[in-house]
C-alpha cells in the first residue's frame, strides 16, 4: 500500500514514514518548500499522479501564539490546504486521514470532549483548525478526521523536548498546574493512522468521519513536567530541582488556551478497534528515544 502523506517532517510524519515498513507500507513523503498545500495545483499534481490509496494529511501551521497574529497563513495551512487536498482524493476517489486538535473546543466543562459535542475555539489557531475540519467534511465523504491533544516526540519543537532543555539549564521551573489534557505520543498517533490505513487496506468496513486518539489518562502541564524530568533522570543528570505549579493567569500568552481539553477516545475504541496506551507509558518510550537518539 502506498500512503501519500503531507508534512512528512514534522513529529508525527517523522513517525509515519519510521514506522511505514513495519506496516508493509511505503510513505511517499511530501513537504515544504517541495510542496505546499496551499497551493491546489501542487496538490492536485501529487494526489493525481501519484499511485496512492491513501492520503494522511500531517502537514498544519501549529504555533498557536504566533496565530494571533498571522491569521492568514494560519487560515491557509488549516483550512485551505486540508480542503485543495480533500478535493483532490475525491476526484482520485481515494479516502484521506486528516489530523485535528483538541483546540477546535473551548475547556469551559469538566467532563472529556465527544466527537460530537459542539466545537468552540477560542483562538485563531483552534478556530482555522475548525474550521479545516468542515471544509474536509463538504469535500470528500471517505474521510477521517482525528482530533489529538498535547502532541510530542522525538522530533520538531514540543513540550517534552522543551522541558528536557530547560530541566537541563535551570534548577527550578514555574509551570502551569490548573490547565488539563492528555499527552499524546507521535509515535501512538503514527501507530493509530497506519492501523486504520490497515482496515482499508484489508477492506474492512470503515465507519467514516470525526475521531478523538490520546493517550490513556489526564495531566495538567506540570503534572507531565514532573514525569518527564522523573524519566530523564534515569538516563542522564538533570540541573532541575523543583518545578513550582503556578496558574493560567501567572504566565500569559498571546493565546488563550482551553482550561480543560480533554478528549472521550471511547468511539475509535468501539468502531475500529484502537485503544489508547497510557500517557506514561508512552512518555518513558519517547524520552528513552530521545536519550538513546533513536529517531
Amino acid at each position: 500500500m502506498k500512503i501519500i502523506t503531507f508534512g512528512s517532517k514534522g513529529q508525527l510524519g517523522h513517525e509515519l514514514v519510521k514506522q511505514g515498513n513495519r506496516f508493509a507500507f511505503e510513505i511517499l513523503p511530501f513537504d515544504l518548500p517541495e510542496v505546499d498545500i496551499t497551493n491546489p495545483f501542487q496538490v492536485e499534481n501529487i494526489v493525481s499522479t501519484t499511485p496512492a490509496t491513501l492520503v494522511v494529511n500531517a502537514a498544519a501551521y501549529t504555533n498557536v501564539d504566533r496565530a494571533e497574529t498571522e491569521k492568514t497563513p494560519a487560515f491557509a495551512a488549516n483550512r485551505d490546504g486540508p480542503e485543495n487536498i480533500a478535493q483532490s482524493c475525491e476526484r482520485k476517489n481515494i479516502p484521506l486521514i486528516h489530523i485535528s486538535t483538541d483546540y477546535v473546543f473551548n475547556g469551559k466543562t469538566k467532563y472529556p470532549y465527544t466527537e460530537t459535542d459542539q466545537v468552540s475555539p477560542l483562538g485563531v489557531y483552534g478556530h482555522s483548525k475548525s474550521e479545516g475540519e468542515k471544509k474536509i467534511r463538504s469535500q470528500i465523504k471517505r474521510h477521517i478526521i482525528i482530533r489529538t491533544s498535547w502532541l510530542y516526540g522525538v522530533c520538531g519543537h514540543n513540550f517534552v523536548k522543551t522541558m528536557l532543555e530547560l530541566g537541563n539549564e535551570n534548577s527550578r521551573l514555574k509551570v502551569v498546574s490548573d490547565q488539563f489534557g492528555s499527552p499524546t505520543s507521535a509515535a501512538d498517533l503514527a501507530e493509530t493512522v497506519l492501523t486504520i490505513g490497515r482496515q482499508i487496506q484489508n477492506s474492512i468496513k470503515i465507519d467514516w468521519g470525526t475521531y478523538h486518539y490520546c493517550g490513556l489518562g489526564t495531566a495538567t502541564w506540570h503534572l507531565f513536567a514532573e514525569k518527564i524530568f522523573q524519566i530523564a533522570k534515569q538516563y542522564t543528570p538533570l540541573r532541575i530541582e523543583t518545578v513550582e505549579p503556578i496558574k493560567t493567569d501567572e504566565y500569559p500568552t498571546p493565546a488563550e488556551r482551553p482550561m480543560y481539553s480533554v478528549l472521550d477516545c471511547s468511539r475509535i475504541e468501539q468502531r475500529l478497534g484502537i485503544r489508547p496506551k497510557p500517557w506514561e507509558e508512552s512518555l518513558h518510550e519517547t524520552i528513552a528515544r530521545i536519550m538513546k537518539k533513536d529517531g
